[in-house]
């Protein structure tokens, strides 16, 4: 991983969810055959902004490449058809969407957005021939054996290290704590990221405090965190819908240092329940800022804009996994049907990246961390939250 720049100027965009592909001839006078791309992933609860933001991504998409007279894979053109599965982040009903698409002869998905999910679907998605996309984190989906899964952003052991050597180098972070939900997604990202901060040279003073996910008075579990008075606080794995209140409840019992999350974060939520406590706030940001983003991304944030009567940063994310699903296709049409196609063409695939300034491309990475290209390539932006929008701290790769 490396930092290719630091940045402080205000970041406009940000992107995450899941999609499905199958192909069926439309009827009464259209022309094209439809390809169904689906969703299944959170947009109910505390979690639903990240599941929402790859819906409205896709969903835009789709619009756009309707509305130009559809996708053309091989000799064949297609129109998009969004369908959507909330699985409420619930892994039974996870399996029940993939099942669901399976049984509709669906071939590519993308999500869930969580590791319970994305884990649970996964013998499902290998008995049925099924590439799925999710937004989760455990190395098993992406290490061999497995070969269906493919990590459509920056993880947590990617991003968790960047952040910490970058707050010790600029910021003085020398004494860290950590607070997590007492789930499987926050409790993996606290420990890798505690076995991150202590690689790095710095003091973990806290690491063992949990709370339930419908906590709604965080004071408790802050008030011995605080009086550590650690340089920086990491909420690890830390829902949206939760953020502002731990923050709120931080700054209320007089914690003045830093604090950061590993998980993209919804700039809206933030200000309406925190406000300017917010301020400072270090989280991971989607796939864009304004020094790099093209023409095509500025056209896609205002489209989604117009569509949905909103923005969030998170979806300069989530827009690449159905660029991604469509390129791959485009440059292995045999892959339309077989996934196989699909995973030899990944080794080699190259395309142009749309949504970068310059001579970007979309190409699959993830050998360091997995031992196997299982992974999107979008750029690893960390933010800093300021008076109702996000401003860029540095941007990295992965590789």
């Amino acid at each position: 991983m490396r930092i290719i720049s630091n940045m402080s100027r205000r970041a406009l965009f940000g992107v995450m969810g899941a999609a499905i592909l199958a192909a069926t001839p439309t009827t009464g006078f259209a022309e094209n055959t439809k390809l169904k791309i689906g969703f299944v992933g959170v947009t109910s609860g505390p979690a639903a902004a990240w599941g929402t933001s790859n819906v409205r991504s896709m969903q835009t998409l789709a619009a756009w490449y309707n509305e130009l007279g559809g996708v053309k894979i091989g000799e064949v053109t297609y129109d998009l058809d969004i369908v959507t599965f909330d699985d409420q982040k619930d892994p039974k009903r996870a399996i029940a969407g993939m099942e669901k698409m399976a049984q509709e002869g669906i071939h590519y998905v993308v999500g869930p957005n969580v590791d319970d999910g994305a884990a649970a679907v996964r013998p499902v998605a290998e008995a049925n021939g099924i590439i799925y996309f999710p937004y989760a984190f455990p190395k098993t989906l992406y290490e061999k054996p497995a070969s269906n899964a493919v990590l459509g952003m920056i993880a947590n052991y990617q991003s968790g290290p960047a952040i910490y050597k970058y707050l010790k180098e600029n910021k003085g972070v020398k004494k860290v704590a950590f607070v997590a939900a007492n789930e499987s997604d926050p409790l993996s990202q606290r420990d890798g990221g505690v076995a991150a901060a202590k690689a790095l040279g710095l003091e973990v003073v806290a690491q063992n405090d949990t709370y339930q996910n419908d906590t709604r008075d965080f004071s408790p579990v802050l008030t011995p965190i605080v009086a550590l008075k650690p340089d920086l606080l990491v909420l690890s794995g830390v829902a949206p819908a939760n953020a502002p209140l731990l923050i709120r409840a931080a700054r209320e019992l007089g914690y003045e240092g830093l604090i950061s999350t590993e998980t993209a974060q919804d700039a809206k939520v933030l200000e309406e329940g925190a406000g300017e406590l917010a301020n400072g706030f270090i989280s991971v940001g989607g796939a864009s800022t304004p020094e790099i983003a093209s023409d095509r991304m500025k056209e896609f944030v205002d489209r989604y804009t117009k569509m949905f009567g909103e923005y969030n940063d998170e979806s300069n994310t989530k827009v690449y996994a159905l660029d991604y699903i469509l390129e791959t296709l485009k440059a292995n049409p045999a892959a339309i049907t077989n996934v196989e196609e699909f995973k030899t063409t990944m080794d080699t695939f190259s395309a142009p990246n749309p949504y970068l300034k310059g001579d970007a491309k979309l190409t699959y990475v993830g050998s360091t961390s997995f031992g196997q290209k299982r992974q999107v390539a979008v750029p690893m932006v960390v933010n800093e939250y300021k008076d109702g929008a996000f401003q860029t701290l540095f941007v990295g790769t992965v590789d």
